[in-house]
């Protein structure tokens, strides 16, 4: 009797659950190491989610950019710098209105990251709301670092003394 419960309780617990269908739904990449350049810049690959596959490659150079800045490059190769250009604590809340307008759509971010010459992007459908879908593209960038560092500085962002 015993040994029909647990094979009853297994087969219940087999057969109501639903198989996972979807893996990458609802993964975040994050951003990782392939290298670091001479000049000091890096090259990274970084994820971008967005409703047309340009929105998705901008977002991917914003996000490269954001995590070089405030977070830091923890993943992939070890060549990369892993501390972030701005160690201040809240730094990105602390001057909202600097990095609002230095994340814009066209802003000055543009100017320190790069799609990497001949490089493919990976693309991967989303799940999508009731209008469209979503898409995820991983491309490679290389980010200036020396450059970002500087530009932060002149602007009294990042105090080096």
């Amino acid at each position: 009797m015993k040994k029909i419960s647990i094979l009853f309780a297994f087969a219940v617990l087999v057969f109501s659950c639903d198989p996972q269908k979807k893996i990458a739904g609802n993964y975040s990449y994050e951003t990782e190491c392939l290298g670091v350049e001479m000049d000091g810049s890096q090259t990274l690959k970084a994820w971008g989610t967005g409703n047309t596959n340009e929105d998705a490659i901008e977002q991917a150079k914003k996000n490269a950019v954001r995590d070089v800045l405030f977070k830091g490059i923890r993943n992939g190769k070890p060549d990369c710098e892993v501390r972030a250009v701005l160690t201040e604590v809240n730094a990105q809340e602390n001057h909202a209105t600097y990095f609002n307008n230095f994340f814009a759509d066209g802003g000055p971010y543009k100017n320190y990251v790069n799609i990497k010459d001949g490089t493919d992007t990976q693309k991967m459908m989303m799940d999508g709301d009731k209008k469209g879908s979503n898409v995820q593209y991983g491309v490679i960038v290389r980010v200036l670092r020396t450059a970002l560092i500087k530009r932060m500085t002149d602007d009294n962002i990042l105090n080096l003394k």
